[in-house]
């Protein structure tokens, strides 16, 4: 098992990667629970959040352990899909909350993707104004990406995430193993996140998975290790310096402007987040290259590795117009500028309010 401390002060928490140790940590999170209250009337409840595809895979087993060991607990199951992630989903959850009668102690518990991490860790920091919570992840996109960082949020018609808070969990537990039940589709779409840090932070990430990108698909057991490893460093450094998004965390949204907007525009219900996000970094790329920031080999090395891996790299049936216009909706947007994450080079991107309306379009009809 490999451990990464995320040092945010009294915020602080441990992210925990290894292959199968979802079976191994319910002693863990009872250590969790009694750290955070020594009062064991008061520790004793525990909600689970999960979806219907996991329930039975993970959070069942893992909820009788926690109750042979005396805790109390209360299993919620949402539908899966990110057009759940709502006010009437998020509902069902705070009602669990009240149902099992829970107390600025009691911990809430997310087992899934990044809906339901993001919804658990968002009804969490709301309920009595902050509960408790841990984030178990069970997809590559939750396990690099959305269970780290504190990001939490549901969405709303105009816009994805436009309805959040920054909420640390108390403890992240990465089971690699859980990419076994994964849909290939899924595992694609997380590996895009990957090649996102990569290409912000880490020029050999990005080559790595050039090299053994089949061994990644294959679910080699060091190779997921590696990947998620190193993603989980890169975005816990970030964190760190900038736990809130006043200036450095911004270049996690790499990709994540424009790929946004065509969510949006596709009610969420056409492309995953990594689809997405990986057409929004190859706009991003072309882009840069078009203003001069980078050589244009890096939005053709970025391209080939998308379409290597049978990804989309470009929409043509959404209006351009219509993705600008759902550009100024972003929550990224300050003082009515947009802002982009561009690329210098594979492993740097600087952050810019200078990308005219003219550049995107031409980018978007090329």
């Amino acid at each position: 098992m490999k451990d990464i401390f995320v040092k945010l002060g009294p915020n602080s928490y441990e992210i925990k990667i290894g292959w199968g140790i979802i079976s191994q940590i319910d002693n863990q999170i009872i250590d969790l629970i009694a750290a955070f209250s020594p009062n064991p009337i008061t520790a004793n409840k525990v909600v689970i959040i999960t979806d219907k595809n996991v329930a039975g895979l993970y959070a069942g087993s893992l909820a009788n352990k926690l109750e042979k060991k005396g805790i109390l607990v209360k299993q919620v199951s949402l539908i899966p899909g990110e057009n759940q992630k709502n006010y009437s989903t998020l509902e069902k959850i705070y009602k669990a909350f009240f149902e099992h009668q829970m107390d600025r102690k009691c911990f809430a518990i997310a087992i899934g993707g990044g809906v339901v991490g993001d919804m658990a860790g968002f009804a969490a920091s709301t309920f009595m104004r902050g509960i408790p919570y841990i984030q178990i992840p069970t997809t590559l996109l939750s396990q690099v990406d959305s269970s780290v960082g504190g990001k939490t949020g549901i969405n709303h018609p105009k816009g994805k995430n436009m309805i959040g808070s920054f909420y640390q969990p108390k403890g992240v537990f990465i089971d690699t193993s859980t990419l076994i039940t994964l849909p290939k589709e899924e595992l694609l779409a997380g590996l895009v996140e990957v090649i996102k840090y990569g290409m912000i932070r880490s020029e050999s990430l990005f080559h790595y998975i050039e090299k053994y990108s089949v061994d990644i698909l294959h679910l080699n057991e060091r190779a997921l290790e590696y990947i998620i490893y190193s993603s989980c460093k890169i975005k816990a450094e970030i964190v760190e310096e900038d736990e809130k998004e006043g200036g450095i965390r911004a270049i996690l949204n790499f990709g994540h402007t424009i790929g946004h907007a065509i969510e949006a525009l596709t009610n969420y219900s056409r492309y995953r987040h990594g689809d997405a996000v990986g057409i929004g970094m190859v706009y991003a790329a072309r882009i840069a290259s078009k203003m001069g920031i980078a050589d244009n080999s890096v939005a053709v090395s970025l391209e080939t590795l998308l379409k290597s891996l049978n990804l989309d790299t470009e929409v043509n049936d959404i209006d351009p117009k219509q993705i600008i216009e759902k550009l100024y909706q972003d929550k990224k947007t300050i003082g009515g500028r947009l802002r982009f994450v561009l690329p210098v080079r594979i492993g740097e991107v600087v952050v810019t309010d200078r990308v005219s309306d003219d550049i995107i379009y031409n980018v978007l009809t090329e």
